[in-house]
């Protein structure tokens, strides 16, 4: 059982996550592992966050490295076993932090007993647990959806004769939440990690879990219209209106089922990762009533620009259709280019890590900080031929996939492999960039960005305000973001320039500058003036 009663502790609570190949290995077969995160937990402690969120560690055969699950009660050899797994649990909760673990149950892999036994024929005890449809006559796949890794999201089986829905890789095979007794066997995975002692779960693709009954195609957008969110430009799922394949109304009865388990466990959680054309507005359904999901991981402001108007209607859009809500926010994670690069080039501003940072941690809802990220890490470049994502080897070199993200942690600047693996080589290069950046160097420099991240996050523990208070946007010119986060009798005024040039904003008499959270700034009399990414902090 969880280690607290506290029932809301994930409300403006500060997660991790870790990519568990590329945390830190400890058997010398260039993969991290579960007891590389264990002996990494007092870094992580000395971090300040409250919980971890550890990406998929259970049996697989890896074809898209742990969200291919083949079985969802035992632990993948590679990163370990259960009894790895009770221990990392254990030592996390000395530490006062919390598990959350990736649940990965809209698919299976088709190497999972229950997607060999369904192929078998169209009458066996699981012939009904994964999507399988007739071909049209003329054999082709009965609609049009696509698969968000390429090319149709129906593959063909030459055993049943049909072809099964399959919204990732074609190894991916989706499950059938129309059967109930599917819905019973996520609702037993869920229950045996609960049982375990997680504290919760991020729910990967958590409304792709029904589709539409009657196989509608989907509409095509139209050229002058943006792509779909979760995909870039260069795949045709970016050219889809997904409205049929996936957020269904029905899919919410399956998250209130899965509501319902999690409230027998006090103090657990969850966190929906929901990908949708309409995200912000969909997300209402999904965290309304108290019944549903704890919090909704959005994609938003990890494909939006760093942009004040973009932010602003962005959390206004979720007010608006999520007033009582809960948002889970990152700006870096597994799926995607480093916020770092991605929003600052080649060549990032000094100032722009820190100003992310406490940006991140100062807007409403739950941060979530992707390993890393506290480092200043940029996007690796990973060479061709060391490539590993079936994602960007099937859209290379338009786009490069997913490697550049999941590089190991470079944990010793002048040791083999950074210090993350004794082995010869790790799954993926560590590019010699990042060395630079190696967490024995940050440790040993006060004013880099690992201890600026400490420093922020000892402070923020220490105010409501922050932490759960609400969110109010204050009007400024284009490149300035600012808003004021008020509970109780606490209140602060942030202000973020998110421009390569100088700027201006003008502060009410009543504020009074935080000056160790406050940088490149000025201050006169009222008039603000702010350098390049400058942040200022008021109270």
């Amino acid at each position: 059982m969880p280690q607290t009663k506290q029932t809301n502790w994930w409300k403006g609570a500060i997660i991790y996550q870790i990519y568990p190949r590329s945390f830190y290995d400890t058997n010398a077969d260039g993969v991290g592992d579960l007891i590389g995160i264990t002996k990494k937990l007092d870094y992580v402690s000395q971090l300040g966050v409250d919980a971890i969120w550890i990406s998929p560690f259970f049996k697989s055969p890896m074809k898209d490295f742990g969200y291919d699950v083949s079985d969802f009660y035992d632990i993948d050899p590679l990163f370990g076993s259960l009894k790895n797994c009770d221990e990392l649990l254990q030592q996390a909760h000395q530490r006062k932090i919390k598990i959350l673990i990736d649940m990965v149950i809209n698919h299976t892999s088709d190497q999972h007993a229950w997607f060999i036994e369904s192929r078998r024929n169209r009458n066996n005890s699981k012939a009904d647990w994964y999507v399988w449809e007739n071909a049209k006559p003329d054999g082709n796949p009965p609609n049009n959806w696509l698969s968000v890794f390429g090319g149709s999201a129906w593959a063909w089986d030459e055993t049943r004769q049909q072809y099964y829905l399959h919204n990732f890789l074609k190894s991916q095979p989706d499950l059938n939440y129309n059967n109930p007794d599917v819905v019973d066997a996520a609702l037993s995975i869920m229950k045996f990690w609960l049982e375990r002692g997680v504290d919760g779960f991020r729910l990967d693709a958590v409304n792709f879990y029904l589709h539409d009954k009657k196989l509608r195609d989907n509409p095509m957008r139209r050229n002058d219209e943006p792509p779909a969110e979760g995909a870039p430009a260069s795949n045709p799922y970016s050219r889809q209106h997904h409205v049929y394949d996936k957020t269904q109304p029905e899919n919410l009865k399956i998250i209130e089922k899965m509501r319902a388990l999690l409230d027998q466990y006090p103090g657990t959680t969850s966190i929906g990762e929901l990908g949708d054309d309409n995200s912000m507005t969909t997300a209402g359904d999904y965290v309304c009533n108290g019944n549903r999901l704890h919090m909704v991981y959005s994609f938003r402001l990890l494909e939006g620009p760093l942009d004040a108007d973009f932010i602003r209607n962005s959390f206004k859009t979720m007010q608006q259709h999520a007033p009582h809500g809960w948002f889970g926010w990152s700006f870096s994670n597994h799926d995607i280019v480093r916020a770092i690069t991605r929003w600052g080039g080649e060549t990032p501003h000094p100032n722009l890590g820190r100003l992310l940072m406490q940006l991140l941690l100062t807007l409403r809802g739950t941060p979530c900080i992707y390993q890393g990220e506290e480092l200043d890490l940029p996007e690796a470049d990973v060479p061709h031929d060391k490539m590993q994502d079936p994602y960007g080897i099937e859209f290379y070199p338009k786009f490069k996939g997913r490697d550049g993200c999941r590089t190991p942690i470079p944990w010793q600047h002048d040791a083999k492999n950074a210090g993350f693996t004794e082995a010869n080589e790790s799954w993926l290069p560590i590019p010699i960039e990042h060395l630079e950046h190696a967490v024995d160097l940050q440790e040993a420099d006060k004013n880099t960005l690992l201890h600026h991240y400490r420093r922020f996050i000892r402070w923020r523990k220490q105010q409501p305000a922050l932490i759960h208070g609400q969110i109010n946007f204050v009007d400024a010119d284009d490149n300035i973001l600012a808003f004021e986060r008020h509970a109780a009798d606490q209140t602060f005024l942030l202000v973020f320039n998110l421009s390569h040039t100088k700027a201006t904003f003008t502060v009410a008499n009543a504020y009074k500058l935080v000056e160790t959270h406050s940088f490149d700034v000025v201050l006169e009399r009222n008039t603000l003036n702010l350098l390049a990414f400058g942040v200022a902090v008021f109270q």
